[in-house]
C-alpha cells in the first residue's frame, strides 16, 4: 500500500475524494475577503448585476410615489415619509434574490469545482459573495433615500437617523439573503432558484406595511403583515429616518434578523458543504 503524504495546508487526494485543508481563522478571513473582492469585480464588469440596486430604486421611487401618493395620503409629499422607508426594505429584499441565483450559476458553471481543488477554507466561496452583496444593499438604500430627497422627502431624523436606517437596512438585507443563499444551494438550476425566490419575495414585501398602513387591511391579512419580519424592519427604518428614534421596532427588527440567520445560515452552510 502506498501512503500519500502532503503538507497540511494543501488538500490531499484519496481516490476521487478531496480532504479539506487545515486553514486558520486568519486565513479564512483573508480568503473570504479575497473572494468578496472577486464578487465586487464581477459586479463592476457586469452592469446587469447592479440593475436592481441602481436603476430600480430610481424607477420604483418615482413610480410608486406618483401612483399611490394622492390616493393614500392626499398628495405625494405627505406620502414620501411612508413610501421611502418602505421602498428601502422592498428594494433591499429584491436585491437579496440575486444572491441565490448567482450562487447557483457559479455552481452550474463549474466555478466551485475549481474552488474544491484549492487549499482554501470551504466556507470562503460562500461567505465572500455574501459579504460583497452588502455593497449592493448599501447602494440600493442610499439611492432610494437620495431619490426621495430629490422628490421632496425631508427625513426628520437628520443625517444620523438616515445613516442608522441605512445600516439597519443593509443588516436586514444580509440576514434575509441567507434564505435565498439556501435556495441557491438546493435548487437544480438558476432559473428554478429565481422562481422560488420570487415566490417568497413577493408575499414578504407586498404583504407588509411597505406601501400602505396595515390597519387598512382585512383582519386575516393584517395578522400576517403585523408579524412579517419585513414589516418590523420597515417600521424600524421609518422610526430612524423620520424621527431619529430608536424604538421597540428596532429591537424587533434585529431579533427577526437574528432568527432568520439562526435558521437559514446553518441550512445554507450544510447544503453548501455537501456540494463542496
Amino acid at each position: 500500500m502506498t501512503t500519500l503524504i502532503a503538507p497540511a495546508s494543501h488538500p490531499v487526494d484519496v481516490g476521487q475524494r478531496t480532504l479539506s485543508p487545515r486553514v486558520t481563522f486568519g486565513e479564512t478571513v483573508s480568503q473570504t475577503v479575497t473572494l468578496a473582492w472577486r464578487a465586487v469585480k464581477k459586479m463592476q464588469r457586469n452592469f446587469e448585476q447592479l440593475f436592481d440596486v441602481t436603476i430600480q430604486p430610481l424607477l420604483f421611487t418615482a413610480m410608486f410615489a406618483g401612483i399611490f401618493g394622492g390616493a393614500i395620503s392626499g398628495d405625494v409629499e405627505s406620502y414620501l415619509p411612508i413610501i421611502i422607508p418602505g421602498l428601502v426594505g422592498q428594494t433591499v429584499l429584491t436585491a437579496c434574490v440575486a444572491t441565490g441565483v448567482q450562487l447557483r450559476e457559479d455552481m452550474d458553471k463549474g466555478v466551485f469545482d475549481r474552488f474544491k481543488s484549492l487549499p482554501i477554507a470551504r466556507i470562503a466561496p460562500l461567505a465572500g459573495p455574501m459579504l460583497a452583496d452588502m455593497l449592493r444593499y448599501l447602494t440600493a438604500s442610499v439611492l432610494t433615500f437620495a431619490t426621495g430627497v430629490a422628490l421632496g422627502y425631508r427625513p426628520g431624523g437628520g443625517v444620523l437617523g438616515v445613516a442608522g436606517a441605512v445600516v439597519l437596512a443593509v443588516l436586514a438585507g444580509w440576514s434575509l439573503a441567507w434564505i435565498f443563499a439556501w435556495f441557491g444551494t438546493v435548487g437544480r438550476s438558476a432559473q428554478g432558484v429565481q422562481g422560488i425566490s420570487l415566490m417568497v419575495m413577493f408575499p414578504l414585501t407586498f404583504l407588509s406595511n411597505a406601501f400602505v398602513p396595515t390597519d387598512t387591511m382585512p383582519g386575516w391579512l393584517r395578522a400576517f403583515a403585523d408579524v412579517n419580519p419585513v414589516s418590523h424592519v420597515i417600521s424600524a427604518v421609518r422610526d430612524l429616518a423620520n424621527r431619529g428614534a430608536v424604538t421597540g421596532e428596532v429591537a424587533w427588527a434585529l431579533l427577526g434578523c437574528a432568527v432568520v440567520v439562526a435558521v437559514f445560515a446553518p441550512l445554507a452552510v450544510r447544503s453548501y458543504g455537501r456540494r463542496m
